[in-house]
């Protein structure tokens, strides 16, 4: 592990939101193949069989400061160590197969939280003993440096789940050793469970599956120290294996080998006949703590927990309105997430009822300030020709962070950690060069 390079924070910083923003803004937003690679957004591992080889791997992630942190995970068996480990994308009331291959220098495992009927090689899982009677693992493990177990189940209701370690847990799963498990609904693969009410636009389907680091756990882990987890100190805070700026930039960034997905929501306004169906956004918990995570800008309606649909016993509709969505450990939350322009700013037609400052009146921060100089959404106004705007087109962006805000910053150093961006484009789209 290196030592930490602040200085490096405000150029990667810059890089990152550049090519994060200015690549995602030239997409034309279109119809996808669930398992293909995307630019942007949830990216499925699906199989016809609903049969997946993982193998737990070592390797190193990078944060913005400069810093490489040594880590477990997940990864396909056919590539590489990655963090998080890939999205599997399943239907509920399938067969699903999970082949674990290790390559660790410890044992390791996966278990699969709210699927039931788990078999480990054939036999129902469960836990694993020592010679002296502690438990060491939820479920069977396969052996370290070459072992392999199948795991296998019937996925269960529509949802979003996590699956992580279960051998050691609180260490292996700060290492890194989980993933998110997607359960389709049956026939409506475009909803978020079995209501009709949860549809979603399926080219805006997002994962954000938030985690920490202690690096210094990490760095004894690497050496092959004893480590106490239960005195240990996050001091990262990630979606999707990445810290800010880093979650702006796209799935498969080249700079980003072993953390390939992105967290930057990339939508329109709502519109009845264009644009009717909201993002949907999936919420998971793989850390120790809550995690307040806190979106300016729009609430999101949440229609799902760990897997269940939020209704009545009459089918009553009891998702709701959150502005702030507290992620408990372990948790899983899907929201649907829509943004409405209801002022409807409009320049000549209905000006903003208030003088917007003066250019000269602002503060400009150099040639990395990411400013549109207009309220108005499509409009752009003039800049000063130092100024570099990363808005195209008069987009709007919203910060998205955990609201615990020792959790919005890399190493301490603020903003950075558990933050991304929402962004808005105007109903025409922008410009593709």
């Amino acid at each position: 592990m290196r030592n930490l390079t602040h200085h490096l924070a405000q150029r990667r910083y810059a890089a990152a939101l550049v090519a994060g923003t200015l690549a995602l803004g030239s997409l034309t937003l279109g119809a996808r193949a669930e398992a293909a690679p995307t630019s942007e957004g949830l990216e499925c591992l699906t199989d016809a069989h609903n049969t997946f080889s993982l193998t737990a791997r070592d390797g190193y992630v990078s944060t913005p400061d400069g810093n490489s942190i040594y880590m477990w995970g997940y990864g396909p068996s056919s590539g590489s160590f990655q963090l998080p480990g890939p999205v599997l994308c399943v239907t509920a009331g399938t067969h699903v197969r999970v082949i674990l291959h290790n390559t660790l220098v410890e044992p390791t495992s996966i278990v699969f939280p709210g699927q039931s009927g788990v078999t480990a090689d054939g036999k129902p899982a469960q836990p694993q003993l020592t010679d002296t009677g502690s438990m060491t693992s939820l479920t069977q493990s396969a052996d370290a440096t070459g072992g392999s177990v199948t795991y296998e189940f019937t996925a269960g209701s529509p949802g979003t789940y996590l699956y992580e370690s279960g051998t050691d847990v609180a260490k292996q799963v700060q290492m890194g050793l989980y993933g998110a498990l997607v359960v389709r609904p049956a026939g409506h693969p475009a909803q978020a469970n079995d209501r009709s009410d949860s549809a979603f636009d399926p080219d805006h389907e997002y994962v954000f599956l938030l985690s920490e680091v202690d690096p210094d756990l990490h760095l004894g882990v690497e050496r092959g120290d004893p480590v106490d987890v239960a005195h240990s100190t996050a001091r990262y805070f990630m979606i999707n294996g990445r810290s800010m700026p880093d979650t702006l930039a796209p799935n498969h960034a080249s700079w980003l080998p072993n953390q390939p997905y992105g967290a930057m929501v990339h939508i329109k306004p709502y519109d009845a006949q264009t644009n009717p169906h909201p993002a949907l956004i999936r919420y998971l918990n793989a850390g120790s703590v809550n995690y307040p995570f806190h979106p300016h800008g729009s609430d999101e309606r949440v229609v799902t927990q760990d897997g269940s649909a939020l209704a009545g016993s009459g089918g009553q509709d009891l998702s709701y309105l959150k502005y702030d969505l507290d992620v408990e450990p372990g948790q899983s939350l899907d929201a649907l997430m829509d943004w409405r322009d209801v002022e409807q700013w409009d320049p000549a037609t209905n000006p903003i009822p208030t003088q917007l400052p003066a250019i000269q009146d602002q503060l400009l921060v150099g040639p990395d300030t990411w400013f549109s100089e207009s309220g108005y959404l499509g409009k752009k106004g003039s800049l000063p020709t130092n100024i570099t705007a990363n808005n195209e087109c008069g987009e709007y962006y919203h910060v998205a962070h955990s609201h615990a805000l020792q959790q919005a910053t890399n190493y301490g150093a603020t903003f950075g950690g558990m933050m991304t961006v929402f962004r808005i484009d105007p109903p025409a789209g922008c410009p593709t060069s």
